[in-house]
């Protein structure tokens, strides 16, 4: 299986993805989430300079965040910085969105706005509406400000199969976050590919899976709960519970899908961070620091149980088996989402793959 990283975007971030590159990873990607981290585009340019092999991501934007033709600017742009090695990670915009206290936007604005994106970068025109207005709109000038020759790779986030269709219906591969259960991405390609049965594709097109998750080696004798596997694996688990004490309020809230030890902890970090489920301004107090080295003192919300839904924890045997089984239910490359100030998760990554 391929291997790749994803990370926050901050100063010196192409150190990483120079590392990353040496190491022999194939992708290397920044997530889009405006008011937490920096700005991916502007960062994935300095990559872009910085490497010559690597391919370099979005994961994920929104038409949520950004028009159509600013982000199909932004992304022809990248691949004329690194022409073919661009990959373009487009979602519903939930985190980014939750961190603003609003609403992820719909399935089908983000279809339209895949359809966009793609006609976009490929040179050809939209029908843009702003209201009742609709123009033509297309790049005015290519070439060295825009590269609308050389593909983009194009992939929806998916967790269940309403995006998955639409990644079916547009061409597109699929990314996904913490979804480690073979099963579930079986159902992922079937709605897929049930889509796309009667749409015309563009044989160069790609559309490979992506699955996004934490990774910890087990030394020997390691006690797979202890410390060092809650501080490798505990942003992700985070991120999981914050999501669900955000919702926690809404009817079929994720919250309730939980066991009662999960539910305990959406409770507790609740009550540790001094809001409430109904709260206005509640992001402002679950989302700080997300996806960032958690504290010693929230460990006791990384459960073992959530640790191994979510993240890859065990001995390289282990691991490489896992891994096996997840290939074989269709995964094209692993991303590890590493603690943002500790990169030996890369390292680790091409180890084990290799």
């Amino acid at each position: 299986m391929r291997a790749g990283v994803v990370v926050t975007a901050h100063p010196r971030v192409e150190d990483l993805a120079v590392q990353a590159e040496e190491l022999g990873l194939h992708s290397f990607w920044l997530n889009d989430t405006p008011m937490v981290h920096g700005d991916p585009f502007v960062a994935l340019g300095l990559c872009a300079k910085a490497t010559s092999r690597i391919r370099l991501g979005i994961g994920v934007t929104s038409p949520a965040l950004r028009s159509a033709p600013a982000a199909a600017s932004a992304f022809a742009s990248l691949n004329a910085l690194a022409p073919g090695r661009i990959i373009c990670g487009i979602g519903t915009g939930n985190t980014a969105r939750r961190t603003l206290g609003m609403r992820p936007t719909t399935a089908a604005t983000m279809e339209d706005f895949t359809a966009a994106l793609q006609d976009l970068c490929a040179g050809r025109t939209i029908d843009y509406r702003e209201g009742d207005r609709v123009r033509d709109v297309r790049f005015l000038h290519t070439g060295a400000h825009a590269n609308t020759a050389d593909p983009i790779e194009f992939v929806v986030a998916a967790l269940g199969p309403k995006a998955a269709a639409v990644a079916g219906r547009r061409g597109t591969g699929l990314i996904s976050f913490g979804l480690l259960d073979p099963t579930a991405w079986q159902a992922l390609h079937d709605a897929r590919r049930h889509a796309a049965q009667d749409t015309p594709r563009d044989p160069g097109s790609r559309t490979d899976s992506y699955l996004v998750t934490a990774l910890h080696i087990l030394d020997e004798d390691e006690d797979p709960s202890g410390d060092a596997a809650r501080d490798a694996t505990g942003h992700i688990v985070l991120s999981l519970l914050a999501f669900a004490a955000d919702t926690a309020a809404d009817s079929h809230a994720f919250a309730d899908r939980l066991g009662p030890e999960e539910r305990e902890a959406v409770r507790r970090l609740l009550d540790r961070r001094g809001t409430t489920a109904t709260a206005p301004d509640r992001h402002t107090r679950l989302y700080p620091d997300y996806l960032q080295r958690i504290g010693p003192e929230d460990r006791d919300l990384i459960l073992p149980s959530l640790m191994n839904t979510l993240a890859l924890v065990g001995t390289r045997d282990d691991l490489r088996a896992r891994i096996t089984t997840l290939e074989q239910a269709g995964i094209d490359e692993l991303l590890i989402q590493p603690v943002i100030d500790s990169p030996t998760e890369m390292a680790q990554l091409a180890k084990l793959l290799t």
